[in-house]
């Protein structure tokens, strides 16, 4: 047995690597656990281990199930790459790319699943520990979790753009306690990233793309941080999710369209969303609903634009552009120095003739709206075969022939007591003025 709280799972003595990693690494953390038995000696005990896994491909057949605090798991690059601008170019070209699939150290989810099975047991590292204390410093760092393919979904799509096959690459069902999620690729899974309970969590530098939903913070939680990610769901799930959580932090995240939402809080209060860059193909790009009270919303960069690539062409998220970029449901928030870019084409406005909304304030009361910029421009966009072309040549383009009519504040009866300064001019924001304190951005020439 290793006297060390180092392991390499090329060069442990049970399992196979490269048939079944999953197998080596539940083996090595029953060895942590034979061998540190005791809570306290000389003021320590328990100091966990490191798991590396070198750079390779090795295949998960057997779920992870983690119930140890102080667990690296590590490797040597996240390896990410583009699997669905792969499987959409046409298969008699694969021969002359470069690569076929992600690299780095990188983990191949191949779970046998059954229909309709719990979502945990798709799961490719599972943590979950009961009683007391809480499960601590578990970190997963710089390797790739890869779900290999999608499924069929009914809908006649081709089965590698459904976003669907079951999959989850970490799924924390515990309370913990600090732990951290660093320079990790995920990719082609249903859900990358799903945690309960999370107090002092870091999800930081992460490349999480290509996977239905990225990160979903459930349950409850306290004083956690998502920053530095690059991030895109499916047009199924939520890139950034979060429910009753206090004191969360998002910033400085580059968030890809696709997703149903960019960000969603549901029950989160006293948070602060700062800083991200926000892209998305459809309204609804950062939801605060649920009561979500006493929030910042500052100095975020929002882009509405149109799908390009044509193999996602005529995909939606189901909600109008009467639902706005940013909506409220809340108390007590403050919406600060946002930018927001509406460039689309006005004969693809849902439903027909109506007028766009930017910001939409749908229930509460006492929200602060204050210095958002609003560009809207109509356009009429192209599409592409090429996924970085097509993309790359919507965000350059900036010439339009007319500007677009927007409400930049739409403000519901069931909203009141809000002050909306300098965020629209007298027309473009509605309101009603008795209820809500209002002050319109000049316009010029007046």
């Amino acid at each position: 047995m290793s006297s060390s709280n180092y392991y390499d799972v090329t060069t442990w003595p049970v399992g196979n690597p490269s048939q079944d990693v999953g197998e080596v690494i539940n083996s090595m953390i029953a060895d942590i656990k034979c061998r540190q038995t005791v809570a306290d000696a000389s003021n320590g005990g328990k100091p966990g281990a490191v798991i590396y896994i070198p750079p390779g491909d090795y295949r998960l057949r057997t779920q992870v199930v983690i119930d140890v605090s102080f667990l690296r798991i590590q490797g040597s690059g996240h390896g990410f790459t583009s699997s669905s601008i792969r499987f959409n170019v046409p298969e008699e070209e694969w021969p002359d790319l470069h690569e076929l699939w992600p690299g780095g150290s990188r983990i191949l989810v191949d779970l046998p699943l059954e229909v309709d099975e719990d979502e945990s047991k798709g799961a490719a590292f599972y943590v979950e520990r009961n009683g007391s204390p809480r499960l601590s410093s578990v970190e997963f760092s710089d390797f790739c979790i890869d779900g290999l393919h999608f499924k069929p979904d009914g809908s006649g799509m081709h089965p590698e753009n459904t976003y669907v096959n079951g999959k989850t690459g970490i799924y924390v069902a515990s309370s913990n306690d600090s732990f951290r999620v660093t320079g990790m690729g995920f990719v082609y899974l249903e859900n990358a990233l799903t945690i309960y309970h999370a107090d002092a969590l870091s999800v930081h530098d992460n490349f999480i793309a290509e996977c239905g939903s990225c990160i979903e913070l459930r349950g409850w939680g306290q004083a956690s941080k998502i920053s530095d990610n690059l991030i895109g769901a499916g047009f199924r799930g939520h890139s950034i999710y979060a429910e009753n959580h206090g004191g969360l932090l998002i910033t400085a995240n580059n968030v890809f369209p696709r997703g149903a939402s960019s960000v969603r809080l549901d029950g989160v209060t006293r948070s602060s969303v700062t800083n991200n860059r926000l892209h998305s193909f459809y309204p609804g790009m950062l939801i605060l609903g649920g009561g979500s009270s006493e929030n910042l919303v500052a100095t975020n960069h929002f882009l509405r634009d149109h799908e390009p690539w044509t193999p996602f062409l005529g995909i939606d998220n189901g909600l109008d552009d009467l639902n706005g970029l940013l909506c409220v449901s809340g108390t007590n928030n403050s919406v600060i120095g946002n930018h927001f870019s509406q460039i689309i084409d006005s004969q693809s406005i849902q439903p027909a003739g109506a007028t766009p909304v930017i910001i939409r304030l749908r229930a509460g009361a006492g929200n602060f709206v204050s210095n958002n910029h609003v560009v809207a421009m109509d356009v009429h966009p192209k599409s592409g075969d090429s996924c970085f072309s097509a993309q790359v040549d919507a965000l350059l383009t900036t010439e339009a022939s007319v500007r677009l009519s927007v409400t930049s504040v739409l403000v519901d009866p069931e909203s009141s007591g809000n002050t909306i300064l300098d965020s629209g001019s007298d027309t473009q924001v509605v309101a009603d003025r008795a209820a809500n304190a209002f002050r319109p951005t000049p316009t010029v020439g007046f």
